[in-house]
């Protein structure tokens, strides 16, 4: 990121905000979620804002803004890159920047849930809603859904999931639930990834709203995915989490799109931040899943 988009972005922050609307009207919409290739490749970027800044043993790999919007510049404009994940100080960014045309656009929406807090479950909507998302010319909402059974604030995460929703179907906008079964343990917040307790996650977040013709899952990939996405009609992005072991993360990866429900991936700090430093190089290894 050189100083002078540094500098463009602060300049149009203070002396023209609404630059900002301005390059929302202007950007060119995808008409699809889904790439040439039938399927979607989004980055997601909305780990700062839940205070998740950490990659491998680097505890601020996110934090520095100006080397984040680099590295999804560099991601973005990467063939087969169908769209972007953020919070609206990113996508805002980005707007800026130039680089969203073209590609899908998903506003993330709650954040509260700060990682490592003790009000962990009570994962407000401190993000985006429906109605900005649809004004921005956006694509849809993002809404990580954790269902701790041994915590009391679940119900109204719960309720107010299924509200976003609600706004987002009504809207015609695609709604991105992320659902885990989840619980304390040793004072921290721990989902559950065995193929039993994400089917019990996918049965409990398809219920929810009164409408579902836009609601679509963002899931980890498991164990015995085949019948994991059998528990579901809804289309399904594949979430990629923090990887240790890039070739078998990328292996099965590439098992589970081989699946009907399976639309793509929704991959964040993997890409933007693998082991060896290239980006690029990650984004099109995961472009060439698909």
């Amino acid at each position: 990121m050189s100083s002078h988009d540094v500098s463009r972005i602060v300049s149009a922050r203070v002396g023209d905000p609404g630059a900002i609307a301005a390059a929302a009207v202007r950007r060119v919409r995808a008409t699809s979620p889904l790439g040439e290739h039938g399927k979607a490749m989004i980055i997601a970027a909305d780990h700062p804002a839940r205070g998740a800044n950490g990659v491998g043993g680097e505890p601020t790999a996110m934090a520095d803004r100006f080397e984040l919007l680099e590295r999804l510049c560099t991601a973005l404009e990467r063939p087969g890159v169908t769209g972007v994940l953020g919070t609206a100080d990113i996508l805002e960014d980005l707007l800026l920047l130039g680089v969203l045309d073209g590609k899908s656009v998903f506003g993330s929406m709650n954040r509260a849930g700060l990682a490592g807090s003790v009000f962990e479950i009570d994962d407000r909507f401190t993000g985006y809603d429906a109605e900005t998302i649809a004004a921005m010319g956006f694509d849809g909402g993002k809404m990580l859904t954790r269902i701790a059974l041994d915590d009391p604030a679940t119900p109204s995460t719960l309720m107010d999931t299924a509200r976003a929703m609600n706004e987002l179907n009504d809207q015609q906008l695609i709604a991105m639930v992320e659902p885990f079964i989840s619980s304390w343990q040793d004072g921290k917040i721990r989902n559950d990834l065995s193929p039993d307790a994400v089917i019990k996650s996918i049965t409990i977040a398809s219920g929810l709203g009164r409408r579902t013709a836009y609601t679509w899952l963002k899931l980890p990939v498991v164990d015995d995915m085949e019948r994991v996405l059998a528990s579901s009609t809804l289309p399904t992005l594949l979430l990629g989490g923090e990887v240790t072991d890039p070739a078998a993360a990328f292996a099965s990866w590439g098992r589970a799109l081989e699946l009907p429900a399976a639309q793509g991936l929704v991959v964040g700090r993997s890409l933007l931040y693998p082991s060896d430093g290239d980006v690029a190089g990650a984004v099109d290894r995961a472009v060439s899943l698909l």
